[in-house]
């Protein structure tokens, strides 16, 4: 048997991504899925047609062979499952984002965090797209200390899930949370402390205006700004817009401090590019120096087999790989409970602050992660 032997809960759009990146690590398989979902229990089944395919997430824990989990279910059920795993066997776990998705839940994390006693892996892979992984390296060398961060999404607007579950607040923690919360992540990261204060402006503007389901109206937004300020005075701001099909590149990103800036360029999925634009854009870092020699140009290109198995520019793989070294050698997590914890109170702080038009502060912030984690 393998090293790495995944037990996986919730095979959908994204839980097939991480199959087809499981499948190209060497020492790593899956062992047994729970996909309540008739379709794509089948879609996964073709994916990895020796694993075994059970009822429960119980039965899932119960396979001796399984000693590490994948949770890619909808946002709301993480928590609880997370909860069930502890209670019943608790394994090195890696759990999509967010971690979860309502504020008055926290302080179930905190007897989470007492009660679980493996690793807990957050899944936030933008960090290991190559071009942002380049620029995370480079960051403070290029700009002499970064002073102020602007991350930019324009993209297509949100796909249909299962049920449409990911239509409603209730069950997304809201568009703030449920698609920015990488965003989050990556501002504290290369701010490399804490958040002292929210200010955002969002709302649906264009998409789902009308969109009824079993009677009710869809409420996730489709735009948004929102400006972060952290403990060390740097200053990040999210600008995001979900009616920008056709963009060239999806997400940029740009990081200036006194002696420069050094940005990435990151196109979308190939599989929603358009055509007749011609071929896709390779993704590129820029460094600029405050001084006559102007820019520098690098072209950050993914591998096509990673670029296939998924729509994140490789990072699921990435991702999967460091998550194995957990596993198999015991290594921590190099996004644990503390920074998913934070990137999802940061769009929490975000979505309130755009809901009642007032700042979120250091005092609020804090309420949504106790004892600083």
């Amino acid at each position: 048997m393998k090293s790495v032997r995944y037990g996986i809960i919730g095979c959908g759009m994204m839980g097939q991504e991480h199959l087809r990146n499981i499948a190209l690590l060497a020492d790593a398989e899956v062992v047994a899925i729970f996909e309540p979902d008739a379709e794509m229990r089948s879609a996964a089944q073709a994916l990895v047609p020796n694993a075994r395919m059970v009822g429960s997430l119980a039965e899932v824990l119960a396979s001796e062979a399984v000693n590490c989990l994948l949770i890619a279910s909808p946002n709301h059920m993480h928590l609880g499952q997370l909860e069930q795993i502890a209670a019943q066997r608790p394994l090195p776990v890696l759990v999509e984002k967010p971690l979860f998705t309502d504020a008055a839940d926290v302080a179930r994390l905190v007897t989470l965090r007492a009660q679980y006693s493996a690793p807990i892996w957050v899944a936030m892979e933008y960090r290991y797209m190559p071009p942002v992984a380049h620029l995370l390296r480079e960051a403070q060398a290029a700009t002499g200390g970064i002073k102020m961060l602007t991350i930019r999404e324009h993209r297509f607007p949100f796909l249909q899930k299962v049920g449409d579950w990911n239509r409603f607040n209730r069950n997304t923690g809201g568009t703030l949370v449920e698609k920015c919360c990488h965003f989050f992540d990556l501002m504290r990261l290369i701010a490399g402390c804490n958040p002292v204060r929210v200010m955002a402006s969002g709302g649906q503007t264009v998409n789902h205006l009308g969109e009824i389901y079993d009677g009710q109206a869809s409420d996730i937004w489709d735009n948004a700004y929102v400006i972060v300020d952290f403990e060390n005075g740097l200053r990040a701001m999210l600008e995001l817009c979900m009616f920008a099909e056709g963009s060239r590149y999806q997400e940029e990103i740009s990081a200036v401090g006194p002696k420069g800036k050094i940005e990435c360029l990151v196109p979308g999925p190939g599989r929603f590019w358009p055509t007749h634009l011609g071929p896709a854009p390779t993704p590129q870092v820029i460094v600029s120096p405050r001084n006559p020699a102007g820019p520098r140009v690098l072209d950050v290109p993914v591998d096509p087999l990673l670029l296939a198995a998924g729509d994140h520019n490789g990072s699921t793989f990435y991702q999967h790989s460091n998550f194995a070294k957990v596993v198999a050698a015991g290594n921590r997590p190099e996004v644990g409970l503390e920074d998913g914890w934070w990137a999802v109170a940061i769009g929490k702080a975000a979505q309130l602050s755009a809901a009642e038009g007032r700042v979120i502060g250091a005092q609020e912030l804090c309420a949504l992660v106790p004892d600083r984690v």
